[in-house]
């Protein structure tokens, strides 16, 4: 989510905590998974036997939610004691704290080549059929994004419904916004009763990035949309003709995970077939993680889930939703800027980036002061509220460092105190990623190494003077996409062996549909209000993969989530059309599959992939029994009587999945690993030759064999990799390959991370 949001949720303690508290009598809230398989005879139906289990432990807790589809049990406020004492009941498999989770927050179709293919890409009545659930924070649905112009009717697969509730009825839906609904309960349990005044207790969206990312996915064609002039043209979702169905679980004070996994369950039993989550929290054991728990039942229903990657980068080991059942998705960038100059008194010009439309700055030159200097505050420098004083400030353009309290703050801050407009400068910690945003006043944003110069100048004159030069909308930028420098980074901090991100998508200044609750910045004090909003974050990039799952869904029916996911990572690409490799804004070197996972997704190559890597509900389970969970945390995620086969040997690297993440130790131990994989033709007969690329001599690559054949439509080859190291590296160091393989018309490719630890 824009910084704004993420600064408020640290400042006032949102983040992915348990909230268990410590006072013995104090209640809290729970999700109590329960072998269903186990239900006595003597039940009739298993929300009886639920009951009779709570009813156990307290006489006075009550059943906030029961899950019935993606997960088995049901969630409630007990004390400590009472769970524990819940723990030994039969049929319990576990008792977890409710988790607080985060947001993570149109040219686009012509940049990812479908502006003007639609012959190659056609939105078919298929494509109709396939629905988005997008978990967030509401719909605002009078946008024009939703619109419902030339839609037929509302699938006969559909099982959903419209909810009513605070200023929103079940006239709000359409032919195209065909489900809504919001779920509060575990919101409510733990921060008391939703303030009907600030955000509205039902699906509408207050908030503005639930109609973001729902637009992004498969807003409607919406001609002459733009913010404030800027990004003007047509906006458009990736799958136009898809419908939407929106599960508000996100609200002021966070997004909690009874309430999330309540919604992956109603969504599934609604008949979804694209869940889009736009959010996620830290990085607990697979059947502890309320969202990859709910995947994985959303997964087995035959529902593609995409998740963002988390906006914590660019340190290593940041990411969110790991699980290989869930499509994880970084952010890159467009080829479009919103330049906005920097023109110094000493004739020096630098480059920003701007979204700025109001009153224009004198014509001439204005004095220009370092917040710093205008501040009695030892971090006067940041502009946070109460910081700058006005005598100083009034009249002066201000330098601001960014960091802290939210980039469109700063400016407000400013302006309350007299300022006529601010530069905001990067600090190390952003390096050269610029941002752009919808300032309240005259504003623009550089990077470290200008905001630096800047600095310097302000320090050598007595008098300096400076002016912002607006350019409006610039398209064609090159080098794109680079990766975003917030897109949250590998390696996989729960299973090494699986490469995450899966892949990267545009998540930087994109324009779509807007709340028409507040202003394009969500100030309080930001009175404007916009039909379109142009915000970056993986909450962005995750939609994109979501609308171009549900095209793929649409053309290929039959494709499982993981051929779907398969399609998009092998057909991703890595380079430019010049030849070289997709850039890193964080370093300004290439990027790593670290950093962009198998690449940038390609959707048009997508469509017909030649070879996809497939998996199967039995084949996740062989992934869980190979990292030795036991009997009752699988059957938490299977909701059946699962076991491993003690005669099997499991191994992670067998996993069917479309990259390869191989670690050796640094200090010794196996030299050798090897990886199996299976793949299923999904194009014409042909016979595909494997090729091998590596930037390291330390590790020997071999694929046995190195041809297959395949003579028919889902016929299956399987393959071997060995990756032998004949050399060692120091601790976290990496390096990085490429297998392909080609049947002189497809291109099937994976990424190879190696790291030695």
């Amino acid at each position: 989510m824009f910084n704004f949001l993420v600064i408020l949720f640290v400042l006032l303690g949102w983040s992915l905590v348990s909230m268990a508290v410590v006072e013995e009598n104090q209640k809290t809230t729970y999700i109590i998974r329960m072998a269903k398989y186990q239900m006595p005879a003597a039940f009739e139906h298993h929300s009886h036997w639920y009951d009779s289990s709570l009813k156990s432990v307290s006489d006075s807790a009550e059943m906030l939610y029961t899950y019935n589809n993606v997960v088995h049990g049901f969630s409630t406020k007990l004390t400590p004691q009472e769970a524990d004492s819940l723990k030994t009941r039969p049929g319990v498999l576990s008792v977890w704290p409710e988790l607080r989770y985060e947001l993570h927050t149109t040219r686009t179709p012509e940049f990812l080549g479908l502006g003007k293919t639609e012959s190659v890409y056609p939105e078919s009545d298929s494509v109709s059929d396939v629905v988005i659930g997008v978990l967030d924070t509401g719909v605002w649905p009078e946008s024009k994004s939703f619109d419902d112009t030339g839609l037929g009717p509302v699938p006969g697969s559909w099982k959903g419904s419209c909810e009513a509730g605070t200023n929103f009825t079940a006239s709000n839906c359409n032919r195209k916004l065909i489900g809504a609904r919001f779920f509060s309960k575990g919101y409510e349990a733990t921060l008391g009763p939703i303030d009907t005044s600030r955000e509205s207790k039902s699906p509408r969206d207050d908030d503005g990035h639930g109609t973001h990312t729902a637009s992004t996915a498969a807003g409607s064609e919406v001609e002459g949309a733009s913010l404030f002039g800027y990004a003007p043209g047509t906006a458009r979702g990736m799958a136009t003709r898809a419908r939407v169905a929106v599960y508000k679980v996100c609200w002021v004070g966070g997004c909690f995970s009874s309430d999330i996994l309540k919604a992956i369950d109603q969504a599934v039993e609604d008949n979804v077939n694209v869940l889009s989550m736009s959010l996620g929290g830290g990085m607990s054991d697979y059947y502890r993680d309320s969202v990859a728990v709910g995947a994985f039942g959303a997964m087995e229903k035959g529902v593609f889930v995409s998740c963002s990657a988390g906006n914590a980068g660019p340190s290593s080991f940041s990411l969110s939703n790991l699980a290989p059942w869930i499509t994880t998705v970084g952010a890159g960038t467009l080829d479009r800027d919103f330049p906005a100059y920097v023109s110094l008194g000493n004739g020096m010009n630098y480059s920003g980036v701007s979204l700025y439309r109001g009153n224009s700055l004198p014509g001439t030159l204005s004095p220009l002061v370092y917040a710093a200097n205008a501040s009695n505050a030892t971090n006067g420098n940041l502009c946070m509220m109460g910081t700058l004083i006005p005598e100083k400030v009034a009249g002066k353009i201000v330098l601001c460092d960014r960091g802290v309290n939210a980039r469109v703050q700063k400016g407000a801050v400013v302006k309350a105190a007299g300022g006529l407009g601010m530069i905001l400068a990067n600090t190390a910690a952003n390096g050269e990623e610029l941002v752009a945003d919808a300032h309240l006043l005259p504003g623009t944003s550089v990077g470290q190494k200008s905001g630096d110069e800047i600095k310097k100048y302000l320090a050598s004159d007595p008098k300096p003077t400076v002016t912002i030069l607006f350019e409006g909308t610039k398209v064609g930028i090159q080098p794109s996409p680079v990766v975003a420098a917030f897109s949250s980074r590998g390696p996989n901090t729960i299973t090494p062996e699986i490469l995450k991100p899966d892949i990267i998508a545009p998540g930087v200044n994109i324009i779509a549909g807007w709340s028409g609750a507040l202003g394009p910045t969500g100030l309080p004090i930001d009175s404007r209000r916009v039909a379109f909003n142009i915000i970056s974050g993986t909450s962005m990039s995750c939609p994109h993969v979501s609308g171009l799952a549900a095209l793929l869904k649409g053309a290929h029916p039959e494709w499982s989530p993981a051929a779907i996911r398969s399609a998009l990572m092998t057909t991703a690409y890595t380079v430019y059309k010049n030849g070289q490799r997709i850039l890193d804004i964080a370093t300004g070197k290439p990027s790593t599959p670290f950093d962009h996972g198998a690449g940038h997704v390609d959707p048009v190559v997508a469509l017909d992939p030649g070879l996809v890597y497939d998996l199967t509900v039995d084949d996740y389970v062989g992934f869980l029994c190979a990292l030795h969970y036991t009997d009752e945390q699988i059957s938490g995620l299977t909701r059946n009587k699962s076991r491993c086969d003690t005669k099997q040997k499991y191994s992670v690297t067998d996993l069917n999945y479309p990259s390869f993440a191989v670690n050796f130790l640094s200090t010794g131990g196996s030299t050798v690993a090897k990886y199996s994989r299976t793949l299923t033709n999904v194009g014409p007969p042909g016979t595909y030759k494997v090729s091998l690329k590596s930037e390291t001599q330390l590790v020997k690559i071999s694929v046995a064999p190195e041809t297959l054949t395949f003579g028919q439509l889902s016929e299956k080859k399987s393959y071997t990799v060995t990756f032998n190291a004949v050399g060692s590296m120091p601790p976290n160091s990496n390096s990085f390959g490429r297998i392909e393989w080609s049947d002189g018309k497809h291109v099937v490719g994976s990424p190879i991370a190696f790291s030695w630890s």
